[in-house]
């Protein structure tokens, strides 16, 4: 059976029902909040043209990308809903941004300046987001020019629609990472409550990523951020557990598919790909898969006795990664060409999850994601 649309016998897969699955269950934790979908880094790996619209009709109310050209590239693709851009672009491509109708971020007074003159030569009525910095010290407002900046924002061409911040560790389980993000609530409520003391109430007031509204810190927010958990994985186990306890629970929207592209049965002490870096222990069968180190198979996983399955069984790497291909060793395993091999994901009573793969790596879910190369497919399916 080959995949539509599909040339190269090796995918990824993209289920459009775990999508709306997580929805539903980030849905249940932070009940009536607006949900905006994170679907930057082409969607955390998965294909930011495919996953938006399951998103949406998912009943995500809108979508947030880092970039202005990704921003572009949803409306090219026919999005029409709402994009935030989640980080102050430069005042030199605020008018594409703004044509476009992508929603700004704006993150310092200069930024406010800007956006309200960008808006003044677009012409219209644009939406704009405040960002306050309470500790990641990376972009936006300190927290006592926020309201300058606020008051910058009040122009009637400007509608300053939304106002946040961003923790750098609500992931983290120890006393000092839970102190300093609930530090960081406290201030960020602060900073809400002066502005709507001065009358300046933006309707989405938004602080929690994917750990933050797993682990019940949304509170007071009418706006939640997930990125990662849309995708089908708590930021850190200890967080998957308290949803499991909640009797909920993410289901991983993506699998990493190829076939056997050739075999050939080699002798003992044959060592397969570059270097001949492992000498085949016994007569075995030897199949190739066509994904390499440049599609997001890092070589360092031959190096750390990966697996892949075959028929539900794991077998281990017969040698180096290359460019565009790996071989595997299945011994005595009865294949075929176009035998289906799984890299991500389950087959069988078996499953290989990204978690095992960022172990290996020594690196973490969302780089796995991300690394995962433009030309494997990205196949849309149930």
């Amino acid at each position: 059976m080959t995949v539509a649309g599909v040339h190269r016998p090796a995918w990824a897969q993209i289920s459009r029902s775990a999508l709306a699955h997580n929805v539903e269950v980030l849905r249940a934790v932070v009940g009536h909040a607006t949900i905006c979908a994170v679907v930057k880094a082409n969607g955390y790996g998965h294909g930011a043209q495919l996953v938006a619209p399951a998103l949406l009709e998912a009943g995500a109310d809108l979508l947030a990308v880092a970039i202005i050209d990704e921003g572009i590239e949803l409306r090219h693709a026919g999005i029409t809903a709402p994009i935030l851009l989640l980080s102050e672009i430069p005042a030199n491509t605020l008018g594409v941004a703004l044509d476009n109708g992508l929603s700004l971020t704006v993150g310092s007074l200069e930024g406010a300046r800007a956006a309200v003159a960008a808006a003044e030569a677009t012409g219209g009525r644009h939406a704009v987001h405040l960002k306050v910095d309470t500790g990641m010290h990376r972009q936006g407002v300190l927290p006592e020019q926020a309201l300058e900046a606020a008051q910058l924002l009040q122009h009637p061409l400007v509608d300053l629609e939304g106002v946040f911040t961003h923790f750098p560790v609500a992931d983290g389980n120890s006393a000092d990472d839970d102190a300093f993000t609930r530090q960081q609530i406290t201030q960020f409520r602060e900073v809400v409550a002066a502005m709507a003391a001065a009358g300046i109430t933006p309707r989405f007031v938004h602080s929690a990523n994917s750990a933050a509204l797993l682990r019940g810190l949304a509170e007071g927010d009418t706006m939640v951020r997930p990125g990662l958990s849309l995708y089908g994985y708590a930021p850190e186990a200890w967080i998957d557990e308290l949803l499991h306890e909640r009797g909920l629970s993410l289901r991983p929207v993506l699998s990493l598919q190829g076939r056997v592209s050739a075999l050939r049965r080699v002798p003992a002490g044959a060592r397969p790909s570059y270097g001949r870096r492992r000498a085949v222990a016994n007569d075995a069968t030897i199949i190739t898969i066509p994904i390499g180190y440049a599609d997001g198979f890092p070589r360092r996983l031959f190096a750390t006795n990966q697996t892949v399955l075959v028929k539900g069984q794991r077998f281990s790497l017969a040698g180096q990664v290359a460019m565009d291909q790996i071989v595997v060793n299945v011994g005595d395993l009865d294949v075929a060409v176009g035998d289906e091999v799984v890299l991500l994901g389950p087959q069988g009573n078996e499953c290989i999850d990204i978690s095992e793969w960022a172990t290996r790596l020594d690196t973490i879910t969302w780089e796995v994601l991300c690394d995962l190369g433009a030309r494997v497919p990205r196949v849309l399916g149930a």
